[in-house]
């Protein structure tokens, strides 16, 4: 351009969120009969049909299927014809949501269709989730997500960050905060109960359970039209540690640090922060990555501690930030999510509304 400015970014926010029912076991209902009715559901919180998205972009592991490209399948519940701008990722749909942002940002759609979902019931969750980890040195030894995350939650214990009974304290005010939630599968009082791999005992580990979640981006003034209070994507940034466990100080994560950084969490307070934080340890690390204080409200949804569907669970927690956002809960929010183990993938978004 010669005599104007060049335009800057397009502001990009969440118009619209739902989720399903998390439950223990879906073995009555396939992916797409769960998935289905939260597409519905968050088409209708915006008036739009299928034919109005300009991108769908979705997120789901083939392991936890236990077939190759069972995503196609999930597409059913969409609907593919007419033809229309579709992606996928094989991880949480936190990711398929940045995919989804940055499509917005070049301008090809105005308005993007993201969902996720994971049927973790079927099988040995913690079995399938060792496939990601080194397959020369460390997979063949079988280690699961929950005796990883015992090591990185010990490994705070005797550096002095926490203690058990800290531990305990998170798991407590998750299920409690979750009352509150009509989606979470793990509600009120729950037993610490046995050790599960020491020091983490069965409240401070997430449920298994099967669920669904999905949103709507748009750009500019289409997502005041579609929204009368959006949740605008002020910053959003991936970081990934090193693949190799024993490389890593597990009592810290600076991948988080770093994607909180780049996406401009720390430029002002937020009163709000979604965290994505599987286990009762994980949450101190965050906490303390982003620089959390008691002044800040977090999971009031209750976390992954009260409902933990493997590759939507990150989504959601986007989604319950922005959905505090439009009804006027919050103004200032972060959003985390994270993949592989110990906090090895780190996303972080931060989320403003329209000032009031």
């Amino acid at each position: 351009m010669t005599s104007q400015e060049a335009p800057g970014p397009r502001d990009v926010a969440v118009v619209a969120f739902a989720q399903s029912d998390h439950r223990r076991s879906t073995e009555d209902s396939s992916e797409v009969e769960m998935l289905m009715p939260v597409l519905h559901e968050v088409l209708a919180r915006t008036g739009l049909r299928t034919a109005d998205i300009g991108f769908t972009c979705s997120g789901s592991s083939d392991y936890l299927a236990g077939r190759a490209f069972s995503f196609t399948l999930a597409l059913d519940g969409v609907g593919a014809w007419p033809p229309i701008s579709e992606s996928h990722v094989e991880t949480d749909g936190a990711w398929a949501l940045y995919e989804a942002w940055t499509k917005l940002l070049t301008g090809d759609a105005d308005t993007a269709l993201v969902y996720s979902y994971g049927k973790c019931s079927p099988g040995s969750v913690r079995d399938v989730l060792t496939r990601q980890l080194d397959p020369y040195y460390v997979a063949p030894l079988w280690p699961d997500a929950v005796a990883l995350a015992a090591l990185q939650a010990q490994a705070l214990v005797d550096a002095g960050h926490t203690d058990e009974p800290a531990l305990a304290a998170v798991g407590a005010r998750s299920r409690a905060d979750a009352t509150a939630n009509p989606h979470a599968q793990l509600k009120g009082e729950v037993p610490q109960g046995d050790y599960v791999v020491r020091p983490l005992r069965t409240g401070d580990c997430p449920p298994v359970g099967d669920g669904a979640a999905a949103v709507i981006l748009a750009a500019g003034d289409r997502a005041r039209e579609l929204c009368a209070r959006p949740a605008w994507i002020r910053g959003i940034d991936h970081r990934i540690e090193a693949h190799a466990l024993g490389v890593r100080d597990l009592t810290d994560s600076p991948s988080t640090r770093l994607a909180a950084t780049r996406a401009g969490a720390f430029e002002r307070p937020v009163d709000t922060a979604e965290l994505h934080a599987p286990f009762s340890s994980q949450e101190v690390i965050l906490r303390n990555a982003l620089g959390l204080d008691d002044s800040v409200c977090v999971n009031p949804s209750g976390g992954a501690l009260a409902a933990n569907p493997v590759m939507a669970a990150g989504l959601i927690r986007i989604g319950e930030a922005a959905a505090r956002i439009h009804r006027g809960a919050s103004d200032r929010a972060l959003a985390h999510a994270t993949s592989g183990p110990c906090l090895q993938q780190n996303l972080v978004a931060v989320l403003e509304g329209d000032p009031r």
